[in-house]
């Protein structure tokens, strides 16, 4: 019998052992994993498509300093330590409570017939116990099932959080970039508006154009260095959202020009219905659902008994000088079966709940699809609008240009006059900004298309878009 409990408890602690060290070597390899996993959420790849290498650097540095990621990866790493705690309940439990106690002189100790006079007592108990339920039903391993669909969701939420931020961050530098080029245009319309008045006063001086000519010329005048201020404050405002992003509020934020841009124009004309399938919300929904499904099976288990292998192995004596003797070795081991006889209609509530929040996720997971469905036609729908819209701008802009050389020629050949020739260069310039403004919120709109596809690389789509199941 002896034998028997020895390797009863000596099971349990190897059992202990061995799960911990597993669990160990488990986590070492998912950290690996995880590194290379945040720098495929950057997709570096498909920012690399705009042809600027400063925007993809600072993708880069948004990884490295951005707190809002930071606190994604750190709610990660709170879910991690959950599935650990989790897991830890499947395994064995062992545990040290030793007691030295002294009872001290008292009144006389009865037992029975037998007295005990001026009872006094030393005691000396250093047991190690372990523990162990068994887990018949699998309800410790749906659980820790459940907490590991929970993790997922979480790390789901940190792409997203990648995918959100690069596309706000993006978004935000590319109206910086247009800012720029309009505040450029903006300051030679003044400029030419400021010839515009000052040829309108000696006209007016001479008796050529009637007074409200002049007022009129003024009043734009001062309506156009409004818009030229109200840039400038976009332009400062801007700088001030990149460097809440970078984590730096005094860093010089550089830019390329507009013109540098490349002008995505081969992204698909068509898109699987699938591709919401890659979406982070999607992802959670399903994961939602599976989560709960756990949720519900181990609310049925609650009902069931539990039984609990237990075990303890060490020394009990009354002397110390003796503790380490044969007699004073302490061994024992047993199962205990336990079983709810009445919870005051507890453990149906909670299955009643878990089955509520099951049909709730089952609605979330429909509306998601039908959500991401229209994300996806909208932001298609976008892209291909702002891109005819920068080319009829790109259009305009060149009869605008072809305007401005003809108005050039005639006034060399005396049949138009210098003013003119700045009404032509003014209105050139006002549809430069409008081509620039057109041609940035066409870029806009792609990131708008990228985010909704689930932060893939678009061409990538185009490629594996060959014969499309359900067009969006």
């Amino acid at each position: 019998m002896k034998k028997i409990l020895a390797a009863l408890i000596t099971l349990l602690f190897a059992m202990s052992i061995f799960c911990a060290d597993s669990a160990q070597a488990k986590t070492k390899k998912q950290k690996k994993d995880k590194e290379q996993q945040k720098i495929e959420y950057l997709n570096i790849q498909w920012w690399e498509k705009y042809n600027d290498p400063l925007l993809s650097g600072y993708i880069q540095e948004l990884y490295e300093k951005n707190h809002d990621l930071k606190i994604a990866a750190l709610k990660v790493k709170e879910g991690e330590n959950i599935v650990k705690i989790s897991f830890a309940n499947e395994l064995p439990q062992v545990s040290f409570d030793g007691n030295l106690a002294r009872t001290m002189k008292s009144s006389d100790q009865y037992f029975g017939a037998m007295v005990i006079p001026d009872y006094a007592q030393w005691g000396y108990l250093l047991p190690l116990t372990a523990s162990y339920e068994i887990d018949i039903w699998g309800q410790n391993r749906l659980t820790t099932k459940s907490v590991e669909k929970q993790l997922e969701i979480i790390q789901q939420q940190e792409r997203a959080s990648y995918i959100a931020l690069t596309s706000a961050f993006a978004a935000t530098y590319f109206n910086l970039v247009k800012t720029d080029k309009l505040v450029e245009l903006q300051k030679d319309i003044v400029k030419v508006q400021e010839e515009i008045v000052l040829k309108t006063q000696k006209k007016y001086d001479n008796g050529l154009c009637s007074v409200n000519d002049l007022l009129n010329e003024q009043k734009f005048l001062t309506s156009q260095k409004e818009i030229l201020n109200n840039l400038t404050h976009s332009q400062e405002v801007l700088e001030n959202q990149l460097r809440v992003y970078l984590s730096d509020n005094d860093k010089e934020i550089k830019r390329i020009s507009c013109e540098n841009l490349s002008v995505l124009s081969d992204l698909p004309q068509q898109i699987e219905s699938t591709i919401i399938e890659q979406r982070p919300d999607y992802i959670q929904a399903e994961d939602a659902i599976k989560k709960i499904g756990y949720d519900v099976r181990v609310a049925r288990r609650d009902f069931l008994p539990k039984f609990i292998i237990y075990g303890q192995i060490g020394l009990n004596a009354y002397h110390w000088d003796k503790i380490f003797n044969r007699p004073s070795q302490l061994a024992n081991a047993g199962i205990m079966p336990s079983f709810d006889l009445f919870s005051g209609g507890r453990k149906m509530a909670i299955l009643r709940l878990r089955k509520n929040q099951y049909e709730e996720a089952m609605h979330n997971y429909q509306k998601t699809i039908l959500s991401s469905i229209q994300e996806v036609n909208d932001s298609s729908a976008e892209v291909k609008t702002n891109l005819k819209n920068y080319k009829q701008n790109a259009e305009r802009l060149r009869l605008e240009n072809q305007k401005y050389v003809l108005m050039q020629h005639k006034n060399e050949i005396g049949a138009a006059s210098n003013l003119d020739v700045l009404y032509s260069k003014e209105q050139e310039l006002m549809t430069q900004s409008e081509e620039a403004a057109s041609k940035i919120n066409y870029l806009i709109s792609t990131i708008g298309l990228y985010k909704a596809v689930g932060g893939q690389d678009l061409y990538s789509i185009t490629k594996n878009t060959e014969k499309p199941s359900e067009n969006i």
